[in-house]
């Protein structure tokens, strides 16, 4: 999952690259109008890659989380297991004793 936002994000970057290459060879606006616009458009684009690291980085924490609560859920049921095996162990060891 995180290489598709990964791929997601390079392919706006270098699409915001061409765009911008593109709008200043073609565009039909003084030299002062086509930097504005370039400079609000990088804006837009390290907004959106902020956004996006953030959400990234969210559901990061998310998985990491759930990770911690299955490890947790596995530890106990080990321990439940081992208990009950030496529980066994101990009352067949009397029995034969």
């Amino acid at each position: 999952m995180p290489d598709n936002v990964s791929s997601k994000v390079t392919y706006f970057i270098v699409g915001l690259g061409v765009g911008a290459l593109m709008g200043v060879l073609f565009a039909p606006k003084s030299g002062e109008e086509t930097r504005d616009f370039l400079t609000k458009k990088a804006d837009e684009g390290k907004e959106y890659a902020q956004r996006k690291a953030r959400e990234l980085r969210e559901r990061a924490d998310e998985l990491i989380e759930r990770g911690k609560e299955v490890a947790t859920r596995q530890k106990d049921s080990v321990s439940a297991a081992v208990e009950a095996g030496r529980e066994a162990y101990l009352r067949h060891s009397k029995q034969t004793s």
